[in-house]
């Protein structure tokens, strides 16, 4: 089934990992579709307004309509939400930063959209976890990826052994990511865990002009000069 015709489209937004080049992240069609809306679902209101003001300085962002949907949203209103795409308006859903609804809780009014018959329409964009999966040299057949992993230490360390045995057994690529300023002290701690055969692969400031990814077995990163990751956008990639 498709959507009726009186039906908007909502339109899955990229935005920028970080720095100002649009010309190099964001594609003009999806410019031409940004254009044409009024209504948008963001994870973060100012980091959407900037971005919008990055593609078009004269954008009409006073006569536009926002509605916020991140980790603070108590709770899903997506009949409020939904309401101009079931009116005839399309809407645009935006993450804080690369792709909408994958880590996302843009995901959840999606889901309600795909209930509704709404037609979901996801534009092309950087991708941190994608970019560095392509750059890695690690498994782009099978791999998991596991978000942000747990903070307390001995729950982490549990973590880590889990993803390294799936790896050895699967043959899979693992990623996964951390809060920008425990980046280094969890670093560390996969040299300190992982076998020296791993392979980890560390990609930060994707797209950005001090972009880093490298891979090295676990081995050859304990012998090797590493940047300061710390408060550094990152992704890690371990396979065994």
């Amino acid at each position: 089934m498709t959507n009726t015709a009186a039906q908007g489209t909502i339109y899955l937004i990229p935005t920028l990992l970080g720095g100002d080049d649009v010309a190099r992240c964001i594609p003009a069609y999806n410019i031409g579709i940004i254009r044409g809306l009024s209504h948008f679902v963001v994870e973060e209101l100012r980091t959407a307004r900037r971005f919008l003001r990055k593609i078009d300085p004269s954008f009409p962002i006073d006569q536009c309509t926002f509605h916020e949907l991140n980790e603070h949203t108590q709770t899903l209103d997506s009949r409020l939400l939904l309401a101009p795409v079931e009116a005839g308006e399309s809407i645009g859903i935006m993450s804080e930063a690369g792709l909408p609804c994958i880590a996302d809780p843009g995901a959840e009014l999606v889901a309600a959209a795909q209930e509704r018959n709404i037609r979901v329409v996801p534009l092309i964009g950087p991708s941190s976890i994608f970019s560095a999966l392509m750059a890695s040299g690690l498994c782009g057949q099978r791999f998991s990826f596991h978000g942000y992993l747990p903070r307390e230490k001995d729950e982490l360390l549990r973590k880590i052994r889990q993803m390294e045995g799936d790896s050895a057994h699967n043959d899979s690529a693992q990623i996964f990511m951390d809060t920008p300023y425990r980046n280094n002290q969890l670093w560390e701690l996969l040299l300190q865990s992982c076998q020296d055969d791993t392979r980890l692969c560390v990609a930060a400031n994707i797209t950005l002009e001090n972009e880093y990814i490298v891979t090295k077995s676990v081995r050859n990163w304990k012998k090797s000069p590493r940047p300061d990751l710390h408060k550094q956008p990152a992704l890690f990639i371990l396979q065994r």
